[in-house]
């Protein structure tokens, strides 16, 4: 059996109860263990409400329909993540939601795989480090590059090796995330966050074909822009197209808006935080807050 233990809270839910994280357990036949066949979805809690829950759940549904997966209703996963805060008293806090096909014999087979598993954990998290949003982070491309047409960007997946591997290669290089380009070199998103540059007037960012998840604070970051008449564009940019931003800076619901100041050991502009990425995430701090 494999125990759940690191980066939850004191109580987890699984399959149909709330149990002591030192109890949270599923089988090594579990076919998100085997194969790495699920989902999950991440949201942020401040002040006890779940940042744009609706838009989590609705993908997770989405997603879940493409892999013949047939988790609870969204009113069901609503009640129990935000029973999940309440037994771990928690009202600043990152939760994951991750929905495997469940047991079943090993081999390619999913039909033996009846119930599905379901894990939602919890802990308290009130954000980064100051100093990173004053300092901004660095970026490395990595030598990984994204084919959607091989695995669908848009399914969060919890099959995350590609990602692990351009946060190996971005540790190994002294930088803060790995930054993918896809098979034809076009920019896509960060190994755990989507990316954004400004560039003669134009705030950028990869579209969907290009091989990336468009983020749930992606997608509000873009709305914030266009109500502070921002110009926003969405494409296929090479590398150099970045090298060139005057700014730039990192989505995601744990990172929220996260300046970019260099990649590859170039400077983003004059290598500091711009001011439209602190008016954007300043603008952002506020929406999260409203009721």
């Amino acid at each position: 059996m494999l125990s759940l233990k690191i980066g939850a809270g004191v109580w987890i839910y699984l399959q149909d109860q709330f149990v002591p994280r030192e109890k949270a357990k599923i089988s090594v036949l579990d076919y998100g263990f085997l194969y790495g066949d699920g989902l999950f979805e991440t949201f942020r809690a401040y002040e006890g409400r779940i940042f744009r829950l609706s838009e989590h759940l609705d993908r997770l549904g989405r997603a879940a329909d493409r892999l013949a997966l047939s988790p609870p209703s969204a009113e069901i996963l609503e009640n129990l993540l935000y029973e999940t805060l309440r037994r771990n008293r928690l009202k600043e806090a990152l939760l994951r939601l991750t929905l495997s096909r469940g047991e079943g014999a090993p081999g390619l087979n999913p039909a033996p795989c009846t119930v599905p598993t379901l894990v939602i954990t919890a802990r308290k998290f009130e954000g980064y480090p100051k100093d990173d949003y004053l300092n901004g982070v660095s970026g490395v491309i990595v030598q990984a590059r994204r084919h959607a047409a091989a695995l669908d960007p848009g399914l969060k997946s919890i099959s995350f090796l590609s990602n692990i591997l351009a946060k190996l290669e971005a540790k190994k290089k002294g930088a803060f995330e790995g930054i993918f380009l896809n098979t034809e070199g076009a920019l896509c998103e960060g190994a755990v966050s989507n990316l954004f540059w400004m560039r003669e007037g134009r705030l950028k960012t990869a579209a969907a074909p290009a091989g990336i998840l468009e983020g749930i604070t992606r997608r509000a970051v873009l709305e914030l822009a266009t109500r502070m008449k921002i110009e926003t564009e969405e494409g296929f940019y090479p590398a150099g197209d970045l090298f060139a931003a005057e700014e730039a800076f990192l989505t995601s619901s744990g990172l929220e808006l996260m300046p970019l100041t260099s990649v590859d050991g170039k400077k983003i502009g004059k290598g500091l935080p711009g001011r439209l990425t602190q008016r954007l995430h300043h603008a952002f701090r506020e929406a999260v807050r409203e009721r």
